[in-house]
């Protein structure tokens, strides 16, 4: 097979030693001092926020529709073909001394498959970043309202379309237009441990809320049947089932993130990318589980699609129902900056030949999440 020949820079790919799998991802050159490259524990954390979103308050409601065995047996296959695709998408870049998904296709197919490879890397981001945009147009105001007594509705500030374009200007562009992946390690840190504040929440409000559910809210002691319904089931097969799939198939969703990941990672090697991913996936399986298991444990058959919403009617004004709310949507704002760099990297490599990095470039070019917000502002009205 044709070895690559070139060495790109450090944006967009670098030359791999295809000899030695365990060698510096930068071969024999020096590295720059300013530039020494993307700890582990950033590394790890920004391989994280790349799984995780959203979709995890939708895991309870694949848990009830699933088993707790039946679910644990297909997020532990889920979480296993996640990692042993990055294993064989790491032997690749070995094998073809090639780091970035467009030149791999350039490779194998030539310019057809480079511009394939970028064409399908935007359509996922962007439509991902636009559905993210839109939790955050529809949810955002909701949250904010929790924090607020008496009615502030008409307020400037509850209006969903106003919060996106706050959030998209001084969150969201700003992250989006640092020079590397590797500094939104920070933030991505902090969508981490969000996600952790939700599990534990979860955890805490199982003995909050009785079981059988009350008939209505306003009676909260008035059981709708006796206690057979707060029986966990081990496993279930319904038509409801096969809804729960497509959330569990895109549980540990992450590829797009992992060779940009690696092409910034200190000390790079096929090992230690490797033991990033093991880590990332490992440590997103426990909080998945952990959730979905207590969400479910405290609903059973009546958890909600989206679980918030089941806390949110049981108990009203509850301060850490509230906060999780708003912790959960910034962790998703958080994660917008990380899947619109594989969005650009794609969309510059599609359309210019040059590959060295020009951060003038970096800045000008239309970035690919304005269309996320023109989509989410006109379209979801």
């Amino acid at each position: 097979m044709l070895r690559a020949e070139h060495t790109i820079n450090a944006s967009y790919g670098h030359h791999v030693s295809a000899q030695d799998e365990t060698a510096p991802l930068l071969g024999n050159r020096p590295q720059r001092r300013s530039s020494p490259g993307t700890s582990f524990g950033l590394s790890v954390f920004n391989l994280m926020n790349a799984i995780m979103g959203s979709g995890i308050l939708g895991l309870s409601y694949a848990m009830a529709n699933t088993g707790i065995i039946g679910f644990s047996i297909l997020l532990l296959i889920v979480a296993l073909l996640a990692t042993y695709s990055i294993h064989l998408l790491l032997c690749l870049c070995i094998y073809t001394a090639v780091t970035s998904y467009e030149d791999l296709g350039l490779l194998a197919f030539g310019s057809p498959g480079k511009i394939l490879v970028a064409s399908t890397i935007l359509i996922q981001n962007i439509g991902a970043m636009s559905s993210y945009m839109f939790v955050i147009k529809s949810e955002l105001p909701a949250a904010v309202a929790g924090f607020l007594a008496g009615d502030h509705s008409g307020a400037w500030y509850l209006d969903g379309r106003l919060l996106l374009i706050i959030t998209a200007v001084c969150i969201v562009l700003p992250l989006a237009l640092l020079p590397k992946i590797g500094f939104l390690g920070y933030t991505s840190s902090l969508s981490f441990f969000f996600m952790v504040y939700f599990a534990i929440v979860v955890v805490i409000k199982k003995w909050y809320i009785p079981c059988p559910l009350p008939m209505n809210y306003t009676m909260m002691y008035m059981e709708i049947s006796n206690g057979s319904e707060c029986k966990p089931k081990l496993f279930e097969f319904s038509k409801e089932s096969s809804f729960a799939l497509p959330t569990m198939a895109f549980s540990f969703l992450c590829h797009t993130s992992v060779l940009p990941i690696y092409c910034e990672l200190k000390s790079a090697s096929k090992s230690r990318m490797q033991n990033v991913a093991n880590l990332g996936i490992s440590l997103s399986f426990l909080i998945y589980f952990i959730s979905a298991l207590f969400g479910y444990l405290t609903f059973y058959d009546k958890v909600e699609s989206e679980l918030l919403q089941g806390y949110s009617r049981f108990l009203p004004g509850d301060t850490m129902i509230i906060t999780v709310r708003l912790f959960i949507l910034l962790a998703v704002l958080l994660t917008v900056p990380l899947i619109h760099f594989p969005a650009r990297k794609a969309f510059m490599m599609m359309f210019f030949s040059n590959h060295q990095f020009s951060y003038l470039r970096h800045i000008v070019d239309l970035p690919p999440q304005h269309v996320c917000y023109l989509c989410s502002l006109e379209y979801f009205t």
